[in-house]
């Protein structure tokens, strides 16, 4: 007789959390394991455990912080029977049903899987991004733009995200400073007319920031010309990192199918993957919005279309 669960929840951000509240209100008893407390990378509660304050999530008209947003829905999901397991998978086996999930040599099986393990931003690589990041430095410019009006601020990346990126901050900020490593842009060529042509976004070419200042919030950083490798100050009270992002799909290679880029692919209007029985939602897969309502959303699509497959497979 088999004692596999109905459904264990891989990442615990936003989509596997809300994924966990209407699984457990389905009555399907979720295992959510949401990754180690050491980890930056895929910690429980996901990016959102990293910023500050959240103004744009529906519901919290004077904004909430974002570590108290996730304990709500962690509590939430926990009031309606979810179990939680504070480990990182480290291995997992979806030859067969049950689907079998790792932690070093503790196995655990289940009917269904929702892989929630979200993207991380990459970073500058810099001492100072740990204690800065939510205080001054921000990898979202769609989250943090507001808190920056009249300022002035840096982007760093020469892509089509960063030019995004620094297009949208222009409509808060005084001045936005696109710091560029070479001596051009990665960009489509419209993104790169657009970002020439806007009178608030300066690029400085040739140019690396090397350092971060500030002690509770982010007052200026050090750039390096790439070149002659002089040192300057800039002066910013802002630091947006567009360099890209890096979904946590390791555990998944070979396994299901993915972009080159390492997104897990799932069929359009849907969070099913290749593999029957197998769900994936928020960023894991979501290379567009990259939102915490868009996770969430995903993660309750993602619970309903479990619920259905699993219901079907019982019939």
């Amino acid at each position: 007789m088999s004692t596999a669960r109905n459904v264990i929840i891989i990442g615990s951000g936003p989509a596997g959390l809300t994924a966990a509240i209407y699984a457990a209100r389905a009555s399907l008893a979720p295992l959510v394991i949401e990754g180690e407390l050491s980890s930056t990378s895929d910690q429980p509660g996901g990016q959102l455990m990293l910023t500050t304050e959240v103004e744009n999530f529906p519901g919290f008209p004077t904004g909430i912080m974002g570590p108290e947003l996730m304990t709500n829905f962690r509590d939430q999901a926990e009031r309606f029977g979810t179990e939680f397991i504070t480990e990182k998978v480290t291995r997992v086996d979806f030859s067969a049903r049950p689907f079998r999930v790792y932690i070093r040599d503790t196995e655990y099986t289940a009917n269904s899987i929702i892989v929630s393990t979200g993207a991380q931003s990459l970073m500058l690589g810099l001492p100072e991004e740990e204690s800065l990041i939510g205080h001054g430095l921000s990898t979202c410019a769609t989250c943090d733009g507001f808190f920056f009006r009249n300022q002035e601020i840096a982007v760093v990346g020469g892509g089509d995200s960063a030019i995004e990126e620094a297009t949208f901050l222009t409509k808060f900020a005084s001045k936005v400073y696109l710091i560029v490593r070479r001596d051009a842009l990665r960009a489509s060529r419209i993104m790169q007319d657009r970002a020439i042509a806007n009178e608030k976004i300066e690029i400085v070419w040739n140019s690396q920031i090397t350092a971060l200042h500030g002690e509770t919030h982010l007052t200026g950083a050090t750039l390096i010309d790439t070149i002659t490798k002089e040192s300057r100050p800039l002066d910013v009270t802002g630091v947006f990192v567009a360099i890209g992002h890096r979904p946590n799909t390791d555990l998944f290679k070979g396994i299901l199918h993915m972009e080159d880029s390492g997104y897990l692919i799932t069929k359009p209007g849907s969070s099913y993957t290749d593999i029957p029985g197998v769900f994936a939602c928020g960023d894991v897969q979501d290379h567009t919005y990259r939102q915490a309502i868009t996770a969430a959303g995903s993660g309750c699509m993602a619970a309903i279309d479990c619920e259905r497959w699993l219901e079907a497979e019982h019939d």
